[in-house]
């Protein structure tokens, strides 16, 4: 088992990486900006290093000194958890360049699966169904792409092959429109990714976001963990993610998880990924796979009671695959709510010192979170602030609790989305399941 590893992220990811590895036996060393001196996990770390000011790009994205934050402290391994460098390429690259090992897929498949274009390609050779397409990059010539958009049928959506994150993407929905919408997303493109590369797609008008997680050792082993519904989206963002996804039969998750699974052979993926789909009348379609531990991980661990942290650092030291295929059950429902610090109403960040802090509890209740009482939310980084997460026998049972759940919850002195969530949880069309990605936004009049 690794030694000695660097968790090199924030919040509450980081607190559920440190208490992974304490589980195993792993030293922890949390790297942290001036401004999360305060944070959890860092006060509960075998070690900690400041990384540099506030600003992510002079810390939790400056990768020469989180490499140095390893040489210091004689650690083996660094964890980038998600967002900030976790699908960076290069810094997977000069991790292990530096003698380190890199806790996730090697560089060269987070370049291939960051690329979207390149990305597609490889799926369609693994035989896992893609949303029809220009299949490949946009050229310049106006005229064969008109053909293109004309073959495929309106709407049609023009995406960045290096976006990410609901940024690079335009939908047009007439012809008039289309080549001012490929221009403006180029020019996107390059000012936001550095590649202003662009592809096109079908748009599929009522779809939901069903995703698939997976493991791999990285050596031609691969298994899947089913699925999640993640449709309940604001502006591409996800706020409410379950497992399994409502009305997906074992059928269908069987078939398209072991599709999943193969082609993380056929590309010797290592680690924890997910497979992200659009669901439409019966069909899968491909959109991007997620190089790293998901935020919405817990749900998937609650149903099966895989610890995907754990597997991700048993993976990483050459342990392999703790379970096969056959070893996969799923039992029961989960739902997660994100609890974000920000305004209810206009989404604006409220950053800001909790006053008062109580978690819910009681049967199926899991709280990931970094916050207690007298807890200073930056205004730097990402607002989420807490994932709520209820295990039900059902999906009726798992709301039920999750509705209790935020009743119960209370985080004052900034202001919080639980009036949203619980909006949500109470929403007769979501409570029936099957709701498509802009339902969300339709209810909020967005």
């Amino acid at each position: 088992m690794l030694d000695k590893v660097v968790i090199a992220n924030r919040g509450e990811i980081a607190l559920r990486i440190l208490r992974a590895c304490r589980e195993l036996g792993i030293k922890t060393v949390a790297v942290h900006s001036e401004a999360d001196r305060s944070l959890k996990h860092v006060l509960l770390a075998d070690e900690s290093v400041c990384i540099g000011p506030a600003s992510s790009a002079e810390s939790y994205l400056n990768i020469p000194v989180l490499i140095a934050a390893a040489e210091v402290t004689d650690a083996v391994a660094i964890h980038p958890g998600y967002g900030f460098l976790s699908e960076n390429a290069d810094f997977a690259e000069q991790v292990e360049k530096s003698g380190y090992i890199f806790i996730g897929p090697r560089a060269d498949t987070i370049r291939t699966m960051g690329d979207k274009v390149a990305a597609i390609r490889a799926m369609k050779e693994a035989g896992v169904p893609c949303v029809p397409g220009s299949d490949g990059p946009l050229g310049d010539d106006d005229e064969t792409n008109i053909k293109l958009a004309r073959g495929i049928g309106y709407p049609i959506i023009i995406k960045a092959a290096a976006g990410g994150g609901g940024r690079g993407m335009r939908t047009v929905h007439a012809e008039a429109n289309l080549l001012s919408a490929i221009t403006l997303t180029r020019t996107e493109a390059q000012t936001a990714f550095g590649d202003g590369t662009v592809y096109m797609e079908k748009f599929l008008e009522t779809p939901r976001h069903v995703e698939f997680q997976v493991l791999a050792d990285g050596e031609g082993a691969a298994i899947h963990l089913g699925e999640r519904d993640c449709s309940m989206q604001r502006r591409h963002q996800k706020v409410v993610e379950e497992a399994p996804a409502p009305g997906i039969t074992m059928e269908q998750r069987m078939m398209m998880g072991e599709r999943c699974a193969e082609a993380c052979r056929r590309i010797n993926y290592r680690g924890a990924g997910t497979f992200e789909f659009l669901f439409q009348d019966g069909e899968f379609y491909f959109i991007e796979m997620n190089t790293r531990v998901q935020v919405e991980h817990p749900v998937t661990e609650l149903i099966t009671g895989v610890d995907i942290v754990k597997e991700q650092l048993r993976i990483a030291a050459g342990e392999g695959l703790t379970y096969s295929q056959d070893d996969i059950s799923w039992t029961g429902h989960a739902v997660e709510c994100r609890i974000n610090a920000e305004d209810p109403k206009t989404f604006l960040p409220s950053p800001g010192t909790i006053t008062q802090y109580h978690a819910p509890g009681g049967p199926g209740i899991r709280v990931d979170t970094h916050i207690y009482n007298g807890y200073r939310v930056p205004p730097y980084y990402d607002s989420m602030i807490a994932k709520l997460i209820a295990h039900g026998d059902d999906r009726a049972a798992a709301m039920a609790r999750m509705r209790g759940a935020l009743s119960e919850i209370v985080i004052d002195g900034i202001r919080t989305n639980i009036a949203l969530h619980q909006d949500i949880c109470s929403d007769a069309a979501f409570l029936a399941g099957g709701t498509d990605i802009h339902y969300l936004e339709k209810k909020l009049n967005l």
